[in-house]
């Protein structure tokens, strides 16, 4: 980079930053400005305006919006429903989803936005720590709440859009709506409240483990509605493409937030298709795109189409977009500003890319890092802890040096707090004390990264995710990354599997490939790209559509793999290893397993 373009960036990054931190700065945890006040006033300001369009190109405006939002808190209202308490919401993408949250924070009541992806124990478990006496769900989901039903406390279902018959118990909410006036209820229902409290509760969605509930204040939400929106220079011309889930932050608030605190539009998918994309967006005139990285690869995989780049997507917004997938996804959809960033629903560290660096997460200039909470420190990848010296305390890494992102706890600055989960043992194990000086308090990202000479940060992976083969640490997200370059993958997803008799675990590739996938090619490649020690050991080939290898958010899922390991007794799918006297993968036998197992064949 010249000189001159140099200063330029740090121009334009000093002026987006000041402008965003100012927005920011403003939303204090005892305001009694709260997330229902903001969106009342966007619907004041721009009542006969589309709040939102539909699959068949109909709108609903802001006033309509408005309207039924008032009919659920009028509901809760006369439902004995007090501020404080909680109404746990189980539904799919649709425009009345963001209006039933709006509606209940209207008058002080919590809504807990249950994935609408998770059946079984898995809704009873989220149904149940979300501490509520009901839950609201539409018909399409009625079989999957009757079918947990047994599993969950006392708590009374309402129903909407379907037959309040099909579960047990079931109330019809679509009538209890229509015998309750739309008129705005009187603010003094919420006027207690400050902006610490809680707004939402949104459920974690890792890949691993149950979820948890985390508390969800109005001053985040306020951050998330606002700080995008001003972030994207967004305005009552934009319309949002919204195909990821309104249940999750990114979703349901950053990209929300984007057109609904600004006066614009969103376009509510109830799914992501990527044959259909393209077109959805040019037909329905898109100008913003909110993506997680997974969706981007799924673009990028999908065969060409002559909408790629008849759509106005003028910024696309979001997180995960993985270095080999940025440049490929740049050229086919024509989108110049990927506005990538970093930061997790319940969490207190964020960063944001504001000048589509590829591959970066954000930038923190190291001229405004005194504006920021966040810091990076040495980890140690066995006990899986921050390093310690001798005095007891956390090393800040240096420049392009690996560790754990750290954010510092400040209770007095909304960007800074954090609220926690239901769970106190939850809550307790991400925070980090004694970190710099005694009795300072840091929160855990569980997120290893690292910063370069400018202040851009990098994602390199999660803790538990990196893992160590023969002696050095191994990065799931960097090789996946590598192999993602092969001709013909799709989608590579990297974990660690234990063989017997060796320290540490090796590598493994779960792959979804397409006709242009030749594993003596990938081989070759990983071969010339990867140190001996970061290729995968172990391949296997899936089967079925990419999404069903996804969580709701498109987070990779890991826990089944691994569980399954390379044993090809339990795994119906193509397996293959990289076998050391062939320098090939093969496919993998019981008698190959047999004579890794016995220490007859080393690898």
């Amino acid at each position: 980079m010249g000189f001159f373009s140099a200063i330029q960036r740090e121009i334009f990054y000093t002026k987006e930053l000041i402008r965003l931190l100012k927005t920011l700065k403003s939303i204090t945890p005892d305001s009694t400005d709260l997330t229902p006040d903001l969106l009342e006033r966007n619907v004041d300001a721009h009542k006969a305006r589309p709040a939102f369009i539909l699959e068949d190109g109909s709108t609903i405006s802001y006033g309509a919006f408005d309207a039924f939002a008032n009919r659920v808190a009028n509901w809760a209202l006369a439902s004995g429903i007090k501020p404080g308490d909680t109404v746990a919401l189980y539904m799919g993408n649709r425009w009345e989803y963001i209006a039933f949250w709006f509606g209940l924070s209207k008058v002080g009541v919590i809504a807990a936005l249950l994935n609408n992806q998770v059946t079984g124990k898995a809704l009873a478990h989220g149904v149940n720590i979300a501490e509520a006496a009901h839950v609201i769900l539409e018909g399409e989901l009625s079989a999957a709440y009757a079918a947990s039903a047994e599993a969950i406390g006392p708590i009374t279902p309402w129903v909407f859009d379907g037959d309040a018959a099909s579960v047990p118990g079931g109330q019809d909410l679509g009538g209890a709506l229509a015998a309750v006036s739309d008129e705005r209820p009187g603010r003094e229902h919420r006027a207690h409240l400050l902006a610490k409290d809680p707004c939402l509760k949104m459920y974690t969605s890792g890949t691993t483990g149950l979820p948890k509930a985390a508390i969800v204040a109005h001053t985040r939400s306020l951050y998330y509605l606002q700080g995008f929106a001003v972030a994207s220079n967004a305005s009552p011309k934009d319309r949002m493409m919204m195909v990821l889930p309104l249940y999750h932050a990114t979703g349901g608030l950053c990209g929300v937030g984007c057109a609904l605190s600004k006066g614009g539009a969103l376009i509510v998918r109830r799914k992501f298709s990527a044959s259909a994309f393209w077109k959805d967006a040019a037909e329905h005139g898109a100008t913003m795109f909110m993506y997680v990285g997974e969706l981007c690869r799924f673009l990028v995989a999908a065969d060409p189409s002559p909408d790629e780049k008849k759509h106005k997507i003028r910024i696309a917004i979001g997180n995960g977009l993985r270095p080999d997938v940025w440049p490929r996804f740049v050229e086919r959809s024509g989108i110049k500003r990927i506005m990538e960033f970093y930061g997790a629903t319940e969490g207190n560290v964020s960063f944001l890319n504001l000048d589509s660096k590829p591959g970066a997460i954000g930038r923190v200039p190291p001229y405004l890092r005194s504006r920021f909470n966040s810091a990076l420190v040495k980890f140690d990848l066995d006990s899986e802890a921050p390093v310690r010296d001798a005095r007891g305390r956390c090393i800040p890494c240096g420049p392009d040096e690996v560790g754990e992102a750290i954010g510092e706890i400040r209770p007095d600055d909304a960007r800074y707090r954090f609220d926690g989960y239901g769970d106190k043992e939850a809550t307790e194990k991400k925070l980090l004390r004694d970190v710099f000086k005694k009795g300072d308090l840091y929160f855990r990202t569980g997120d290893l990264m690292k910063r370069d000479a400018q202040g851009y940060f990098y994602f390199i992976d999660r803790v538990g995710d990196t893992f160590r083969w023969k002696s050095e640490n191994v990065a799931t997200s960097e090789v996946a990354e590598i192999m993602g370059m092969a001709p013909g993958i799709v989608q590579a997803n990297i974990y660690g599997v234990p063989v017997a008799d060796y320290p540490g675990k090796a590598g493994m590739a779960a792959l979804v490939v397409n006709k242009d996938f030749d594993l003596a090619t990938v081989h070759a490649h990983v071969t010339k790209e990867l140190p001996a020690y970061a290729r995968p050991l172990f391949v296997r080939i899936h089967q079925e559509d990419p999404s069903e290898h996804t969580t709701g958010t498109f987070k990779l899922k890991k826990t089944d793999l691994v569980a399954e390991g390379w044993d090809p007794a339990k795994i119906s799918e193509p397996l293959y290893i990289d076998h050391p006297e062939q320098k090939a993968y093969v496919p993998l036998t019981a008698e190959i397993r047999a004579a890794i197992e016995s220490g007859e064949l080393r690898v």
